[in-house]
């Protein structure tokens, strides 16, 4: 496996991850001062770049589709397609989706009914509230996000399927930027990626692992120990390991396809059995008001009258989106061979982006019906109890409690195995030397291994010893290098817009 791996990709993130966990070890208060420090100066000095290049990304893609180069297949005139259309969507939905938006899309238009910015001069608990409550969700989770993953696919499926370039995000610098991409440049870049995914994962696990403990929690008697959070950790790691080592087909296709389904069934539930005409009205209203307000609510940063909502929502969502983007971004590449430009953005924004608008309707909708219903039950126990008991409080207030409980812990564990392990497969590929679209996928599988059981041990440490926080605030520290870079891989598309001959290639196949 050592002469497989790429060794400044892989050793710079490996020491960064030991040395943070051995200075929260020796010394916890500096540790949190230091990244949070940074982190807080990063959304201080660039939110007005984290909203702009979101918004941009968003532009790009409508011009894209909308261009010659939208008729452009992806792997050459003549390739075929690595899998159908409805598993590649499934795919793209439990890749990008992931386990956060089933709790999010409960506890967070709480807080913007509740908490709404002080510079839009709504009265919490209101009307307007909820209305900007929808709006915010729709911003947050909608198009825009599937915009900052799509344009770095896109890019990166032409550069990797046409131009048959290696496994590596200067892949998609190369075509704009040329002789100035040399090889240690693009080792730093490769390196800078896969730090922000990882810590993302490792932050990711460790939310997971605590929202599964606590649904365990209302059916057995368990303490949250370093045991306990071992044992979760350890089955949900050794889970998604074996999704990815199983291959595209075997593994992530086929858990795509459970998870989706599990998703519907939840989805169809809460709508039946949940306040439906309330869902319904709101939600077509609550749509119009993100509409409206879509510009301001995009570019909106607080400066004017220094406002700190957009750092506390928008402008970390853009970081995060932008940290995990990169190496996520390589995987729905990777799998987007035979299809044209213009499938792509639909498969990878428009149609997320539809199924997130009926998801947020029904599952805002109900939280926010239940809350104005009950003088602001939920918000109180968001404030005493946290965001991972919200969902399981919401299910307890309609029928079957027992066994939707039960269900939302087996969705929650399946999300997040369906996400890490594309992410894992994709971490796998970047670290292994000279991977290119015609490699053996079965190559990197010792590294994913090894990445696999880090992620899972860097989660479990900090978890256990200095909390979740801590493997936050680094996550977020990677969300402007993502930024930089992916703003930067943009030219290669610009470029391939105003010449689309450059990658309309015919297959060798």
């Amino acid at each position: 496996m050592i002469k497989t791996i790429r060794p400044l990709v892989f050793l710079p993130t490996f020491l960064i991850l030991a040395a943070a966990l051995i200075l929260s070890l020796v010394d916890l208060d500096t540790f949190i001062k230091v990244t949070g420090d940074l982190n807080s100066s990063i959304l201080k000095n660039f939110s007005w770049l984290f909203s702009l290049g979101s918004f941009y990304l968003l532009g790009l893609v409508v011009v894209t589709y909308f261009s010659k180069l939208g008729n452009v297949r992806i792997g050459g005139e003549g390739s075929q397609p690595m899998i159908k259309k409805p598993q590649w969507f499934m795919i793209v939905l439990c890749t990008t989706f992931a386990v956060g938006v089933l709790f999010w899309t409960t506890a967070e238009p709480i807080y913007h009914l509740h908490a709404p910015p002080a510079s839009f001069g709504i009265e919490a608990a209101s009307p307007n509230a909820t209305l900007f409550a929808f709006s915010a969700m729709f911003l947050h989770w909608g198009p825009t996000p599937y915009a900052i993953y799509c344009v770095p696919g896109l890019i990166f499926a032409l550069a990797f399927h046409n131009l048959k370039m290696p496994f590596s995000i200067s892949s998609s610098l190369r075509p704009a930027f040329g002789r100035l991409i040399t090889p240690v440049v693009a080792n730093i870049i490769d390196s800078l990626a896969l730090y922000s995914l990882v810590v993302g994962m490792a932050s990711s696990l460790g939310t997971g692992v605590l929202t599964l403990l606590g649904g365990i929690s209302q059916y057995i008697d368990i303490e949250r120990n370093a045991l306990t959070l071992g044992i979760i950790t350890a089955i949900i790691v050794g889970t998604f390991i074996l999704s990815a080592i199983s291959g595209l087909i075997k593994g992530i296709a086929r858990l795509s396809k459970i998870n989706f389904w599990m998703l519907i069934a939840l989805f169809v539930f809460i709508f039946f059995c949940g306040p439906t005409l309330y869902i319904l009205s709101i939600g077509v209203e609550g749509l119009g008001a993100f509409l409206q307000s879509f510009f301001r609510l995009s570019l909106f940063t607080g400066q004017a009258a220094n406002d700190p909502w957009p750092q506390w929502w928008s402008v970390f969502y853009w970081a995060v989106w932008f940290a995990w983007a990169p190496i996520t971004a390589m995987f729905l590449g990777k799998i987007s061979r035979g299809y044209t430009v213009k499938e792509f953005i639909q498969v990878n924004v428009i149609y997320p982006s539809l199924f997130v608008f009926l998801w947020i309707s029904v599952f805002s909708g109900t939280a926010i019906f239940m809350d104005t219903q009950s003088a602001g039950e939920l918000y109180n126990v968001l404030n005493n109890e946290g965001i991972e008991q919200l969902l399981y409080y919401i299910m307890n207030d309609l029928p079957f409690s027992a066994i939707t409980s039960f269900f939302l812990v087996l969705i929650a564990f399946i999300s997040y195995v369906t996400a890490a392990d594309s992410s894992t497969d994709a971490i796998g590929d970047l670290c292994t030397k000279d991977f290119t679209s015609e490699s053996d996928a079965k190559t990197s599988l010792p590294i994913k291994i090894l990445w696999g059981t880090l992620i899972g041990l860097v989660s479990w440490i900090m978890i256990s010893t200095v909390g979740i926080d801590g493997v936050k605030k680094l996550s977020y520290l990677g969300g402007l290098p993502a930024t930089l870079i992916i703003l930067a891989c943009s030219a290669t598309l610009i470029l391939w817009i105003k010449k689309p001959e450059l990658v309309a290639v015919k297959s060798k196949k």
